[in-house]
């Protein structure tokens, strides 16, 4: 009887798993489609970027870790849970926030627990529980860990170096350039490792679970999986650089480069995996740890398509207040913003003094302007945008004092540095600009309305606090840069006596470019 009790039982959860697995897929296309552009976001972050590429096979790896719990999931009755519904508002606001301050990752995260929690509203804890890993694996779908870059690109640096002195080579280094006998080198994004390092991770989270039942050792393995990627693209870098050098800068300069680097780093990911494999755990069935649910209720039909609806009716409310809120970027014309006159003793010249200047993306209105005060000479770059949005936003990836790998300038490091502004103090963000012919100290920050920033994150704050409040929503990107001649922080002076003599006509500028003075 037992035998016939539990048959009656798993027949009574299968007959409700289509209308589930019908309402639950729904829900997860009408939601994927409500925040369409958070998911074209992902996939064009998957399709033009290397590193996160594996992102493709994301989804993939779900549905196969899905089927291959089948016979677990069938003993399952779905059964859903409401009560869950109540942390959809939570991560929809926050979508919100990001949206509003186009913040694309917290909105890609936000999305994908937005899904997440459709799931497990419609099919309640006990399935919830047994999709826990394919489900949170769905994160590794999100294009993240682009702040491991400067991190990362500065401890290949050392790490390389470092070895070098090891090796009795003699080593130059100034950030993440340096100079050894037979050449020069430089740690570019490309270099940082942060590619190998989310490719272990995502790998080693993947066997972890798939090796182990315990949790210490899923936990040990993971730490294991993040630290032997960063050690290894140190070892990469030093052997690539030694290969170089002994070769008399014949080899691994070229495409052989990158094929050293991927075929190291698929030998080191597989030791890493074999090393593992000692330690493996005894295959457990799950489906005898099981226990059958209850048979289900006619009514949860009902109940069914009620979590499906409820779910997509509060996922639906966040991208309908974003699109309320939205600016017409087609309103938004280009605007005129003039340069400032001179003041204090500097004056406009026509003349250019070096070729280098800022690349700033999206802005409505820019200008680059020298002046001149005795010997001293001043460059000022003024982007202002009337109001942000998509791919017009002050703080964005794509604006930056020099691009990797410029055939003629390079960025040699950058640092925060007090100064005067009309006589309250306040931080800029120094660069040291470096061609063959010459050398640039640099002061850049934000400004947000009519506040002054150099860390990112509080743009990103006052910019949020701006479109939430409804008050002023311009933002500008000011750079100034003076040429150097022994040591960078020689030109501050220079910089300082500029910035004291000519920021009310900066503002003055960008206030009337914006409509603030008529």
């Amino acid at each position: 009887m037992s035998g016939v009790n539990t048959t009656m039982e798993e027949r009574s959860g299968s007959t409700k798993w289509p209308m589930a697995m019908g309402a639950t897929i729904t829900a997860v296309i009408l939601i994927t489609v409500l925040f369409q552009e958070t998911a074209r976001s992902i996939v064009e972050i998957w399709i033009r970027s290397e590193t996160f590429a594996h992102g493709f096979l994301i989804i993939p790896i779900v549905i196969w870790l899905i089927w291959d719990k089948r016979r677990q999931l069938r003993r399952l009755t779905p059964k859903p849970e409401l009560r869950v519904l109540i942390l959809l508002p939570v991560f929809g606001f926050g979508w919100l926030i990001a949206n509003l301050i186009d913040v694309q990752v917290v909105q890609q995260l936000a999305f994908v627990s937005i899904l997440i929690l459709a799931v497990w509203v419609i099919l309640g804890n006990a399935l919830a529980r047994s999709l826990s890993f394919p489900l949170f694996f769905l994160f590794f779908a999100v294009p993240i860990g682009e702040g491991l870059i400067i991190p990362m690109m500065n401890f290949t640096a050392d790490f390389t170096v470092a070895m070098l002195k090891l090796t009795g080579i003699p080593v130059y280094r100034e950030g993440t350039f340096f100079s050894i006998p037979s050449g020069n080198w430089s740690v570019v994004e490309g270099c940082s490792g942060v590619r190998y390092l989310i490719a272990s991770v995502t790998l080693g989270v993947l066997y972890a679970y798939l090796t182990y039942t315990r949790l210490h050792k899923r936990i040990l393995f993971i730490i294991f999986a993040f630290l032997v990627p960063v050690i290894a693209n140190g070892l990469r870098a030093y052997m690539i650089v030694m290969i170089a050098h002994l070769s008399d800068m014949k080899l691994a300069l070229g495409v052989d480069h990158l094929i050293y680097g991927w075929v190291f780093f698929g030998i080191v990911i597989f030791i890493m995996f074999v090393v593992g494999s000692f330690w493996r755990d005894d295959y457990v069935d799950d489906e005898q740890d099981t226990a059958p649910d209850q048979p289900a209720q006619p009514r949860q039909a009902s109940t069914l398509i009620k979590a499906a609806l409820l779910s997509t009716l509060l996922a639906a409310i966040w991208p309908a207040i974003a699109y309320s809120l939205a600016t017409n970027s087609d309103q938004l014309e280009e605007i005129s913003i003039v340069a400032p006159i001179g003041s204090g003793g500097w004056k406009q010249i026509d003349q250019s003094h070096w070729d280098w200047q800022p690349h700033i993306i999206g802005t409505d209105g820019e200008f680059y302007q020298f002046y001149k005060k005795g010997d001293d000479k001043v460059g000022l770059y003024l982007g202002v945008y009337r109001e942000q949005r998509q791919d017009a936003e002050l703080i964005n990836s794509q604006n930056f004092m020099v691009e990797q790998k410029h055939s003629v300038w390079s960025n040699k490091w950058e640092m925060k540095k007090e100064v005067d502004l009309q006589g309250r103090k306040g931080r800029v963000i120094q660069s040291r600009l470096d061609s063959r012919r010459l050398g640039l100290t640099s002061w850049h920050w934000y400004r947000l309305g009519d506040q002054y920033s150099s860390n990112p994150y509080v743009a990103k704050l006052l910019e949020a606090v701006a479109r939430l409040t409804g008050s002023r929503r311009d933002a500008a990107m000011l750079v100034l840069a003076t040429p150097y001649q022994r040591d960078p922080e020689d030109a501050a002076p220079v910089l300082q006596d500029f910035l004291s003599r000519m920021l009310p006509g900066m503002e003055a500028s960008i206030d009337r470019a914006v409509g603030q003075h008529e």
